[in-house]
């Protein structure tokens, strides 16, 4: 062997390993997924015993937002497990019947339209939070509120059909 081809081996090698920079990031999530589940429990405990007195509208929005908050960690544990599994190291214990369907098999591509399609269904329950609570503004405010709420969630739900769509021709381009 060379002294060249011992260099680009070790570098190599080293690029390879820096792939584990990745994880102090995917440990970042976990913790981020455990401030949702102090957010979701905060307001639940704190609206649960108000339930009784309060109105159908209230509740709802109450129901929307622990929704909204679900679906945050959701796509939290989807880009957990798909980021560390793709790109820093596959999970080598069994799991067992708690393994997840999708688990080892979302790759990048999936992981983006899992990401959007998360994002789309967050935008749209924030829409509906708005529609609900719209009496309790003006109209100049609400007018200017619902354009960029509209045109937000417009634009997250063209990026996703853009991404779809790009998708779509690479795995038709790649077939030929």
């Amino acid at each position: 062997m060379t002294q060249s081809n011992n260099a680009e081996r070790a570098l190599e090698k080293f690029l390879f390993a820096s792939r584990w920079l990745m994880a102090p990031m995917y440990l970042g999530l976990v913790l981020a997924l455990g401030m949702l589940a102090i957010v979701f429990l905060r307001e639940l405990f704190y609206y649960a015993p108000q339930v009784v007195t309060m109105k159908a509208e209230d509740v709802i929005l109450v129901v929307l937002t622990l929704i909204d908050l679900t679906l945050a960690g959701n796509l939290l544990l989807i880009v957990l497990f798909s980021g560390y599994e793709n790109f820093v190291s596959k999970f080598d214990f069994d799991t067992g019947a708690d393994r997840p369907d999708w688990m080892g098999k979302v790759d990048f591509s999936g992981l983006k339209m899992k990401l959007i399609a998360s994002i789309v269904a967050i935008s749209a329950i924030d829409l509906l939070k708005w529609f609900m609570s719209v009496e309790d503004m003006s109209d100049a405010e609400m007018d200017r509120k619902f354009y960029w709420l509209v045109v937000i969630h417009l634009t997250f739900v063209l990026s996703g059909v853009l991404m779809a769509l790009m998708d779509y021709l690479a795995s038709k381009s790649e077939k030929r």
